[in-house]
């Protein structure tokens, strides 16, 4: 049987809670973990009409990309809008799962959708997630007693980066002086003695600083153990915001934006770009959702165009005057779409007896659009 839970699992492994911004909220909003799922609808959004076509297929789950509960909630009563649709989905045993900020900085994750839409082949992130800190600790360990100190700094939560678990570097040391009498080393105080000795290397997340130095203490045989903690200089990842990728071939701006267009669902914003169609157009920048924020960030990278959503007049001229990339401006739901069928993909591949669906319901706000 497959669970609520089992396909919670999936989207956290693939859209880490972690990777969120402190402002987001993401994961289960609603439903019952230990629940059987039999099928899952992917949707941007959870608007009233997503909601029933969830409720009228049966599905008993919905993931979406955009929350619906975000700010300023203190009440879903069935008599306000998102009070009413949450309503609904709990009457009808359908949970509701949100991966936000935390599926746009994953890898893959929303943009990397976005650009296999329009063909890119993507050379890495817009704007880089840093590494994770990690501390590297160094103790200086008698031989007699390296097993217990590791153990203690292992259960402590050191000795794990990435995949791995309860890792350490040994190398042997001997000559140390000691400056007061110590249980682990017999001897005159201030002379040079050789002990048999262990230079142990770990590493730990800094948030278990407190938590292995406490271990370190109760397990060293002295009161006065020799160590040391580095922590690893921060460094890009392949995880973050946007996407820089190439195209296939070189195009002019306006082949480009028939590209966009053609690879998007039509929506009444429709698809629109500054710049000089003429415009020789190789390497892109594509950021889905609202992406005014990094107009510099592809300026520096040294694009040829920026393809996001939500671009305003002034900062789109004040980005041109400067010599930026060309801007390509499509409706937000519309670039942030693709990433549904990638989740979808995700869940199929590991959760194969699950039915799952991509709502193809238009959630753009926008429903007209005229030219004169």
């Amino acid at each position: 049987m497959t669970t609520l839970a089992d396909l919670i699992a999936v989207l956290d492994a693939a859209y880490p809670p972690a990777l969120a911004e402190s402002w987001d909220s993401v994961g289960l909003v609603c439903g019952d973990p230990a629940e059987e799922l039999t099928r899952v609808l992917f949707a941007v959004d959870a608007t009233a009409a997503v909601v029933d076509e969830a409720i009228e297929w049966r599905a008993r789950a919905l993931v979406v990309h955009h929350p619906l509960l975000l700010r300023g909630v203190d009440t879903v009563a069935a008599n306000t809008p998102k009070g009413a649709l949450l309503h609904r989905l709990i009457r009808s045993g359908c949970a509701l799962f949100t991966a936000h900020t935390n599926a746009d900085s994953a890898a893959p994750g929303v943009s990397d959708a976005l650009a296999a839409a329009l063909g890119l082949t993507v050379t890495g992130p817009l704007d880089a997630k840093p590494e994770p800190a990690v501390d590297n600790w160094v103790v200086q360990v008698p031989r007699t007693h390296t097993d217990a100190v590791l153990a203690a700094l292992f259960a402590a939560g050191a000795g794990g980066s990435g995949n791995h678990r309860d890792r350490a570097l040994r190398v042997p040391a001997t000559d140390f002086r000691p400056m007061a009498e110590v249980s682990a080393a017999p001897g005159a105080v201030g002379e040079l003695q050789s002990l048999e000795q262990d230079r142990v290397e770990v590493l730990a997340p800094p948030a278990a600083r407190s938590a292995v130095l406490a271990a370190l203490l109760a397990a060293y045989p002295d009161a006065d153990p020799a160590y040391h903690i580095s922590e690893r200089a921060s460094l890009p990842s392949s995880l973050g915001i946007g996407r820089i990728g190439t195209l296939p071939e070189p195009e002019s701006l306006r082949a480009f934006t028939d590209r966009v267009a053609g690879a998007l669902p039509p929506t009444a914003w429709g698809v629109r770009a500054a710049g000089d169609p003429d415009r020789t157009i190789y390497t892109v920048a594509v950021c889905g959702g609202a992406g005014d924020s990094y107009l510099d960030a592809a300026t520096r990278l040294g694009v040829d165009a920026y393809v996001t959503a939500d671009l305003r007049h002034h900062p789109v001229d004040e980005h041109l005057r400067r010599g930026g990339p060309a801007l390509i401006d499509a409706a937000h739901w519309a670039t942030e779409f693709p990433w549904c069928a990638q989740a979808q993909s995700l869940v199929r591949a590991a959760l194969p007896d699950l039915e799952t669906r991509v709502s193809t319901l238009r959630t753009d706000p926008w429903t007209v659009g005229a030219s004169g």
